[in-house]
C-alpha cells in the first residue's frame, strides 16, 4: 500500500538503519520548451560512483530522459514528460524514470529500482532538501523493486552568459561572475546550478588576457526569470570595469544546433555583431547591453557552451581540437 511521507517522516523512522545514505539536494528546472532539467546531488554530497551508476543505468534504461551527465557526484538529467514502462533487469537496466510530470508549481517524478537502486529511488532521495514529500508504492531493499513518486518545487531554467567585464588591470569576469550567483542564492532570490569557463578565439584583438567568457545556470522562481536577469544586470553594471559589458540569457533546456555551432565558431575565428544578433533572434536569446555592444558576442558564445564544462575550457582551432 502506498504511503506519503515527508523528509522528516522517513529521517524518523528509517535514518538509522545503516544503508540508508541521504541525497543532499534535488532541484528540477522546467524549460519553456517543457523539458525537465533534474539536478540531484548524490548521497551526502560525496558519492560519486553512486552518481555514476545512475547516470548509466537511467540513460539507458528510460526512453524519457533524452540525455544524461555527471559533475562530481551530482546527477543531471535532460528529460521530457511524460510516462514509460521500464524494463528492469539486474547488472543490465537496475533503476531509471518512470514518470515526469510538471503539476501546478511542483514536479513529480516517479522513479523504480532494483535492490540498492530501489533504496535510492525511494528513501535515500527522499530525505534531500527541496523533497517536499514521496509517495512510497514499494520500499524496495534486498533483491526486491523500490518505486517511489517525489514532489519537488518546479523553478525555471535561466542561464546567463557575460564577457568582457574587466580591463588589463583589473577585475575577471569568472569570479565576478561565481561571486555574483552566490549571493543571490545565499538571498534566496536563485538557486546557482552551475558555472561553466568558455574559451573563445585566443588570437581575438580586444581580448584583455585569457580571452574567456562566463556563464551560469540558475533556477529561477517561476514567472521571475526576466527581472532576475535585470537584477544581475544591474549587479553586474556596478562591479565592471570594462566599457564594452555584455549579457545574454536563455530559459530553455535544449540548446539549438544553431547555438551551439555559433559557440564553436566564436572560440575559432572572428564573429561580428551582426551575426550574434541573427543567431539569438533564431534561438530565442535575450541578448542586454550592461556597458557596451562588444561583450554580447562571447556572452551568446557562453550559452551555447553552458552544459560542457570541461570541453568549453578547451581551446578550439580552424580544423581541429587543440589545448
Amino acid at each position: 500500500m502506498a504511503e506519503t511521507l515527508t523528509p522528516e517522516d522517513i529521517r524518523e523512522r528509517y535514518g538509522d538503519l545503516p544503508f540508508i545514505t541521504p541525497y543532499s539536494r534535488i532541484v528540477a528546472l522546467l524549460g519553456r520548451d517543457g523539458l525537465v532539467e533534474l539536478h540531484e546531488f548524490h548521497a551526502r554530497d560525496r558519492c560519486g560512483g553512486g552518481a555514476a551508476w545512475e547516470v548509466y543505468h537511467y540513460a539507458g534504461t528510460s526512453p524519457l530522459v533524452l540525455s544524461a551527465r555527471r559533475e562530481g557526484a551530482r546527477n543531471i538529467f535532460v528529460c521530457e514528460q511524460g510516462r514509460c514502462e521500464l524494463k528492469l533487469e539486474p547488472g543490465i537496466a537496475g533503476a531509471g524514470l518512470e514518470e515526469v510530470r510538471v503539476s501546478g508549481n511542483e514536479v513529480e517524478i516517479t522513479y523504480a529500482g532494483l535492490a540498492g537502486g530501489g533504496v535510492a529511488a525511494t528513501l535515500c532521495r527522499g530525505m534531500a532538501d527541496n523533497v517536499i514529500s514521496t509517495v512510497v508504492h514499494e520500499r524496495g531493499g534486498g533483491a526486491t523493486m523500490g518505486r517511489a513518486t517525489l514532489r519537488v518545487p518546479v523553478a525555471s531554467k535561466l542561464v546567463v552568459g557575460v564577457d568582457d567585464t574587466d580591463d588589463d588591470k583589473k577585475g575577471a569576469t569568472w569570479s565576478t561572475m561565481n561571486e555574483l550567483s552566490f549571493e543571490l542564492e545565499q538571498e534566496g532570490a536563485c538557486e546557482y546550478l552551475g558555472h561553466v569557463i568558455v574559451q573563445l578565439f585566443p588570437e581575438n584583438p580586444h581580448k584583455t588576457t585569457n580571452c574567456c567568457s562566463t556563464a551560469v545556470l540558475l533556477g529561477a522562481r517561476p514567472g521571475h526569470e526576466e527581472a532576475l536577469a535585470e537584477t544581475i544586470r544591474g549587479m553586474l553594471a556596478a562591479r565592471i570595469y570594462s566599457d564594452e559589458c555584455g549579457m545574454a540569457f536563455y530559459t530553455r533546456v535544449g540548446i539549438p544546433y544553431e547555438l551551439r555551432e555559433y559557440s564553436a565558431r566564436t572560440r575559432s575565428r572572428m564573429v561580428d555583431i551582426e551575426e550574434t544578433h541573427l543567431i539569438a533572434r533564431r534561438c530565442g536569446v535575450s541578448l542586454r547591453e550592461v556597458t557596451g555592444e562588444r561583450g554580447l558576442i562571447g556572452a551568446l558564445a557562453a550559452l551555447g557552451a553552458h552544459d560542457d564544462p570541461d570541453g568549453a575550457v578547451r581551446v578550439r582551432r580552424a580544423g581541429g581540437m587543440g589545448g
